[in-house]
């Protein structure tokens, strides 16, 4: 069995320092991914063809980026059965909330997850992608497990911090 590995499929090369922030994610877990800019309206046949290739070499997760219309999540869901996470793009004349609405209004049995507007929609895409990709890969669950225990210990930390501080008023 091939090594499974994460896609990322941008809507547009803007979408890039947006994206950024799945990617640090990926990398933070060790995760190997691809990251390609296709459109689900300007170039349909080459996202169905790269869904399909890359599912056959062990894709695990689609991760797709889009503002505005927003249907390339979609356009992945309807090509897979592998999970599909989408994150709407906070831009345009709505801020993303179109982009929201057409990601996550997906038709009965073509299923998207999907994710926050904005860049807390692209850190969780990651985060997503990982716990999804943990399920069968032991010591990935383990490093997910480990980064949810450290996240934890910040915030009780910073508690403590700002404890010390309100003594001080």
């Amino acid at each position: 069995m091939a090594e499974q590995f994460a896609v990322v499929i941008m809507g547009s090369d803007s979408d890039l320092p947006l994206v950024k922030n799945t990617l640090d994610v990926l990398k933070g877990f060790d995760i190997k991914y691809e990251v390609r800019v296709a459109s689900a309206h300007r170039t349909p046949d080459v996202v169905a063809n790269y869904v399909t290739d890359a599912e056959q070499r062990g894709a695990a997760v689609f991760i797709c980026a889009a503002g505005l219309a927003a249907h390339l999540a979609g356009a992945v869901a309807a090509r897979t059965t592998r999970p599909v996470i989408g994150i709407p793009v906070d831009g345009g004349p709505l801020n993303g909330v179109d982009a929201l609405y057409s990601t996550v209004m997906m038709p009965g049995g073509i299923p998207v997850a999907t994710v926050a507007v904005g860049k807390a929609g692209a850190k969780n895409a990651g985060y997503l992608a990982a716990q999804i990709m943990a399920i069968a890969d032991k010591a990935l669950d383990e490093k997910v497990k480990a980064n949810r225990a450290a996240a934890s210990q910040e915030v009780m930390a910073k508690d403590r911090a700002l404890q010390e501080k309100l003594k001080e008023l």
